[in-house]
């Protein structure tokens, strides 16, 4: 099995389409790119030669490879493809801390309405997190 540490990519060596359509990547001249000739996706060097990174606008965010000498591995994913586990994480902290809270406070109007405004506003903002990042 071979290391999952990325290898350095060389801009005038031959690489496979990450994109797995059985396409070559091919260097475009004096520029840090290549473009597949298959797919024709246009892909760019980043991290110091270490990841290819797609260049493409109909996903929400980018999609970047590591070289390990035979095959492209998915680099980790960054902060901005984990916001639906984090919006989740939020809206079960607010189900298991906020809801025994709200039903154990005394039932005054006032305060059912704050614990309920409260509620709806941390509701809100992780959808919103989800729908901004998610969005084409």
């Amino acid at each position: 099995m071979q290391s999952q540490k990325g290898k350095k990519i060389d801009l005038s060596s031959d690489y496979p389409c990450p994109c797995r359509r059985r396409g070559r990547l091919v260097p475009i001249t004096l520029t840090e790119a290549f473009g597949c000739d298959r797919c024709q996706q246009l892909f760019v060097v980043e991290d110091k030669g270490y990841l290819l990174e797609q260049l493409s606008t109909t996903y929400p965010y980018k999609r970047a490879w590591r070289w390990v000498g035979g095959r492209w591995v998915v680099a980790q994913p960054r902060f901005g493809q984990t916001y639906l586990p984090i919006a989740l994480g939020i809206i079960l902290v607010l189900l298991v801390v906020w809801l025994p809270l709200a039903l154990r406070s005394d039932n005054t109007n006032t305060n059912i309405l704050v614990w309920a405004m409260v509620a709806v506003l941390l509701a809100v903002l992780p959808a919103l997190m989800v729908w901004l990042t998610y969005r084409r």
